[in-house]
């Protein structure tokens, strides 16, 4: 079983299979003023090529208008930028979503 924990402070997306950590990818967080919301969630869907600012994928979460995605302004991964999403390089949600499938909870943390 796969599950995703997110650290906002450390700007880290962490996957884990079978509670074994086995990917780290660094992700942008939300601004301040928009912040990521933190809690226990699940990955509700997929979709690819979703375009503008969400880059090549799309993984949305059993919270309304936020998710994992791609985006087209790399420079902003690492930092708190987002609206209150989650972004992530394009190869590296790509390759996040070629493994998990829908369901997979995902905690998110200070």
């Amino acid at each position: 079983m796969y599950t995703i924990v997110i650290s906002l402070q450390k700007h880290q997306l962490y996957l884990y299979k079978d509670n074994r950590q086995i990917r780290t990818y660094p992700v942008a967080v939300g601004k301040p003023a928009t912040p990521t919301p933190k809690g226990s969630f699940k990955i509700i869907n997929k979709a690819p090529n979703p375009g503008g600012v969400f880059g090549a994928m799309w993984l949305g979460l059993s919270i309304s208008g936020y998710g994992i995605h791609g985006t087209n302004n790399p420079q902003s991964i690492g930092r708190s930028v987002s609206n209150g999403c989650i972004r992530m390089a394009n190869k590296d949600v790509l390759e996040l979503a070629g493994m998990i499938p829908i369901g997979t909870p995902v905690t998110i943390r200070a």
